[in-house]
């Protein structure tokens, strides 16, 4: 067992659980190396808010608010960078900076998309999501559609090697099929990629718990512990350090060597 704490970082002033604590070059650059000394492996850097209702950024306004940030972090960052977008053009523009991973909520909406990781070498992580809520699918069906998800990106010559896998908790469900897809979890592991999971603070844990996002930390580090035993091998999170600990702790369990 081997899992990866991707620390979240939002450069955007309206996050459901941050906004405008990062959104200055300064401020980010200085709480990327407070997620690192927290023992990150991986850095997510977002510059549009994907909390319920957002307002989509145009590519150009959110580049406007990635490449300072970038330029600043790539020069001297210890660990991959991930960034999460589902434009094409700012997946174009941010692997030419050297950026590692495309993390895109949109389930590959935009057409370019395909073609942009054909021609760089980022590992794309493949989200489940949907145009609209449908209560009547069961996660058994969220699996199969994301499937034939990645199959499309197979045919259009992205390598398996590069792909990750994320059900997309949150995001075009109701409450009981995003519980569904955590408890089902293992399904997405069968796909045979890498699963990342982000459930960090997310509303289905507020609503399970009736707490508010600042109360969601023992919420998550259940689903993080529930889903690392279950196969995942990315946890997406704001609080890194505890769940580092949660993680290492699993792996020591699980790796324990008896004679």
């Amino acid at each position: 067992m081997n899992v990866q704490v991707m620390g979240i970082l939002n450069v955007t002033p309206d996050s459901f659980s941050d906004g405008g604590r990062y959104d200055t070059v300064p401020a980010a650059v200085e709480r990327a190396h407070q997620l690192i000394e927290a023992g990150a492996d991986v850095l997510d850097i977002g510059a549009e808010s994907t909390r319920p209702g957002y307002t989509p950024l145009d590519d150009e306004t959110e580049w406007a608010r990635l490449e300072p940030v970038l330029q600043a972090l790539s020069r001297d960052i210890p660990v991959p960078i991930s960034i999460d977008t589902y434009h094409a053009t700012t997946a174009e523009r941010a692997m030419e900076l050297g950026v590692q991973i495309i993390n895109d909520i949109s389930a590959c909406r935009d057409p370019r998309m395909a073609e942009v990781l054909q021609r760089g070498t980022a590992q794309y992580v493949y989200m489940h999501n949907r145009t609209q809520v449908d209560r009547a699918l069961g996660s058994q069906v969220l699996v199969e559609e994301t499937r034939l998800g990645v199959e499309r990106l197979l045919d259009a010559g992205v390598a398996p090697s590069r792909i990750i896998v994320d059900p997309g908790i949150g995001f075009a469900k109701t409450q009981e099929q995003n519980l569904a897809c955590m408890r089902d979890i293992d399904l997405f592991c069968d796909l045979g990629y890498p699963v990342l999971l982000g459930t960090s603070r997310k509303r289905v844990i507020g609503n399970a718990l009736d707490v508010p996002v600042d109360e969601r930390l023992e919420g998550t580090l259940a689903t993080v512990a529930y889903g690392v035993l279950h196969g995942v091998r990315i946890v997406r999170v704001h609080d890194v350090k505890e769940t580092v600990r949660v993680c290492r702790m699993l792996e020591a369990i699980c790796n324990v060597v008896t004679s």
